[in-house]
């Protein structure tokens, strides 16, 4: 039996929650076999992040090298990619090698509020990494980081969608969990022509550790399975509500989502 490989490049969270773990569990519950790439260590746990350490950029790229030149890789997901070194040494080997698809998850900042990208790194971020990606998945406050200003309701998405959508990505979709001024969660999709809004309840948990890279590595996933763009992320839409509903109650922060929950 043949499965798809995806890959993920990001940073590894020692809690297991969120990151490169996140990752690798999305991707294997969906259906796919996950191979990583580390940019960078972090010290976290459900409460904190507490310390960063990046990898040499000689081995991310042996890393990207090592898993490119053995698995076929039918999609990739970047996540924490958090200095110019960094972006511009991997970007370089995505366009080498014609990498694609690709889910750009603009990891900027922590729950917790530790930054994951240092603040000279935004630009490389849009021009180097944002114009490479099939689907960029910025959070409400990443998306504002992007193109300026609050956005607190599905119009304001609606417009960073279209602005960011601008900066060379072929969908965006900004996810909706922090749009404080709607009483749903609200995710929307650009395509660069269409629209698409996905609406679900909000769920009272604490347990929300990881959601960000669980969905964008569950839309590398389905992208890796032939889905088209809006299948992909409906069906990443649906997964991750499920796995956050059963959101697991481990540690003395917020928990992680539960990738697993069919499983159980």
């Amino acid at each position: 039996m043949s499965i798809p490989v995806t890959l993920t490049i990001a940073g590894s969270d020692s809690g297991g929650g969120a990151g490169i773990q996140a990752d690798i569990k999305a991707m294997q519950a969906n259906g796919t076999f996950a191979a990583s790439v580390i940019t960078a260590i972090t010290a976290q746990n459900t409460v904190a992040v507490t310390d960063a350490f990046e990898l040499p950029l000689s081995l991310i790229r042996s890393q990207l090298e090592a898993v490119l030149s053995d698995f076929s890789v039918a999609a990739t997901k970047t996540g924490m990619l958090s200095s110019i070194g960094i972006i511009e040494t991997v970007s370089q080997v995505v366009t080498d090698l014609g990498i694609s698809p690709l889910v750009v998850d603009p990891v900027m900042i922590s729950k917790s509020g530790f930054s994951l990208l240092q603040d000279d790194a935004v630009d490389a971020l849009t021009r180097l990494m944002l114009p490479l990606a099939t689907v960029c998945t910025p959070n409400a406050h990443e998306a504002a980081r992007l193109v300026g200003g609050e956005i607190l309701t599905e119009q304001d998405a609606r417009e960073a969608a279209r602005a960011i959508h601008a900066m060379g990505p072929q969908a965006v979709l900004v996810k909706g969990g922090h749009l404080d001024a709607e009483e749903d969660a609200v995710d929307v999709l650009f395509d660069g022509e269409v629209f698409y809004v996905l609406r679900s309840a909000r769920i009272d948990t604490p347990h929300t550790h990881g959601t960000g890279c669980t969905y964008a590595a569950t839309i590398a996933a389905r992208l890796a399975h032939g889905d088209s763009i809006p299948d992909a992320v409906t069906s990443a839409h649906d997964y991750v509500h499920e796995a956050i509903k059963a959101g697991l109650p481990i540690g003395k922060g917020h928990g992680p989502t539960d990738h697993f929950y069919f499983m159980r």
